[in-house]
């Protein structure tokens, strides 16, 4: 066997290759992050690496390994338009969090984890729409669509249950409204409420403003009349002292400043001045 090897040196290091391929693929590591679904002529037989990691075996060129990640991995929704239930339109870019749980279902189903994240974005999109398609405008812009895409999200998991998968969460990265004329459209329209909504609490605050003050003079003509009502002639000289300020000195918001009054000292008006009037 010596003189074998020295006098073919180059076939014995070929042989020699060859029995250390086959001896590392016949004991494949797996690692912590993978697990491997051993396929035998086109037919899964078993699990490397589903519960754990380290050395492991298989019968080469005749068993074959399709590797899948046991880690969360994610994929993205194409950008796309979802139209609310009060018909406007908001440009939405999602993606999902998930976690292949059952490897082999996963092969029977999509093959590789390519096919299925092919197979798990069109679904994305079509849960995305129909799920913020419920939803009125300002719901979509605001913390109350966070209750939404929990929706999605078991809207999306029962789907991809049946690839393996299961979907930890789903994210909305960004929500715009269309560029251009509609964006600004949609902002007008937001104004404008906003406007009509002030208008209508200002309105409100002053007819409230009238009862609260209509309601005070009546007690406070109540008050009067219960007081006065005792003494009538002081009661009618309170007034006249009233009447003459405000003819005299205004009454706050029209001063009486500047304005002549001739009358007669027999006038009934200044009989208070005279004594006339006890």
């Amino acid at each position: 066997m010596t003189d074998f090897i020295r006098s073919r040196p180059l076939f014995s290091g070929i042989v020699a290759l060859v029995l250390l391929f086959i001896l590392f693929s016949a004991f494949p590591i797996v690692s912590e992050t993978r697990q491997a679904v051993v396929v035998q002529f086109g037919k899964p037989t078993r699990i490397l690496g589903a519960t754990q990691a380290g050395l492991n075996y298989r019968i080469p060129f005749v068993e074959n390994l399709v590797w899948i990640d046991k880690r969360v991995q994610s994929v993205d929704m194409e950008r796309q338009q979802v139209l609310s239930t009060d018909q406007r339109r908001l440009e939405v870019d999602a993606f999902a969090r998930y976690r292949i749980v059952d490897p082999l279902l996963m092969y029977i189903r999509a093959r590789d984890e390519t096919r299925l994240q092919a197979a798990l974005v069109p679904i994305l999109g079509s849960e995305i729409r129909n799920e913020l398609g419920k939803q009125p405008f300002a719901a979509l812009l605001s913390p109350e669509r966070q209750g939404v895409m929990e929706n999605v999200r078991s809207s999306l998991d029962r789907v991809a249950a049946q690839y393996g998968a299961r979907i930890i969460d789903v994210r909305i990265k960004k929500a715009d409204l269309p560029d251009g004329t509609p964006l600004q459209s949609a902002f007008d329209r937001m104004r404008s409420a906003r406007e009509q909504e002030a208008r209508s609490i200002r309105a409100e605050g002053a007819k409230r403003a009238q009862i609260i003050r209509a309601e005070a003079d009546a007690e406070a003509a109540r008050v009067y009349a219960n007081s006065f009502g005792k003494d009538a002639d002081f009661y009618e000289f309170y007034r006249a002292m009233q009447s003459y300020q405000i003819t005299f000195l205004g009454d706050g918001n029209s001063p009486a400043a500047g304005t002549n009054i001739i009358l007669s000292p027999q006038n009934d008006y200044l009989k208070e001045f005279t004594g006339r009037g006890r």
